[in-house]
């Protein structure tokens, strides 16, 4: 294969992940930590969802950063400046928590060395809404930093989420490629898959398969981090 870069979604594929604990982790773990701070809880979880369903439809009109704090804003009737520090204090102080929702293989680390060591760009496209603090500590968990990566997408420098395509256009714009010449690695059908309708070419990873419309997967190549290891051998 020709490929000169190499996207890898992170929860799910370069960390090992229980999607629904994780998420349903996060939700009490942020909810109890603002309510310390004389939040409500309910209302609290309601806005960051909200705000989080606002982001994935992003039209790109503005970053997913300003877009979720505008939906907080209208939703909670605060202000950015009083409540993002009662947040970053939560990701600084209480999302490592959430680490043992996760699983670990040292194969992520492999196979983003071998892919470096072969020349090829490597960017973690993961989708982006989280903010920067919160995506480097999830790449600490899989053994991975900031250093492997020559983009690493979070909330504060993109303007598009999965799967609408524009998020991996966006990336293959910052990366200076075309998508022919990129490979998508990805746990999750519908938004990781949707790459190839763009010209790139794409791997679904199975080990923390993510199939909600129970799709055909054997339509793209697939298997599991020995077999993706195997095909990136290739390059």
């Amino acid at each position: 294969m020709k490929i000169k870069a190499v996207l890898f979604d992170l929860d799910g594929t370069l960390l090992p992940i229980d999607q629904d604990l994780f998420i349903k982790s996060y939700f009490k773990g942020i909810g109890e930590k603002l309510a310390g701070y004389g939040y409500d809880s309910e209302k609290i979880v309601h806005t960051i969802w909200t705000a989080t369903m606002a982001m994935i439809k992003n039209d790109g009109a503005t970053s997913n950063e300003e877009l979720f704090w505008k939906t907080a804003q209208e939703l909670g009737g605060t202000s950015r400046c009083d409540d993002e520090p009662y947040f970053n204090a939560f990701y600084k102080e209480n999302f490592d928590a959430l680490k043992s929702t996760c699983g670990y293989t040292p194969k992520a680390k492999q196979v983003v060395d071998m892919l470096r060591e072969k020349g090829c760009i490597v960017a973690l496209a993961t989708n982006p809404v989280f903010p920067r603090i919160a995506t480097q500590k999830r790449m600490s968990w899989a053994g991975l930093d900031k250093s492997q990566f020559a983009l690493v997408t979070t909330y504060e420098n993109c303007r598009y989420c999965k799967p609408n395509p524009a998020y991996y256009l966006d990336i293959v714009k910052k990366l200076d490629m075309q998508p022919t010449e990129c490979l998508m690695v990805g746990n999750d059908v519908r938004e990781d898959m949707i790459a190839q309708s763009l010209g790139m070419k794409v791997f679904l990873l199975t080990d923390c398969l993510i199939n909600r419309d129970g799709k055909d997967i054997s339509v793209y190549p697939n298997g599991n981090f020995d077999d993706l290891i195997a095909f990136v051998k290739n390059i």
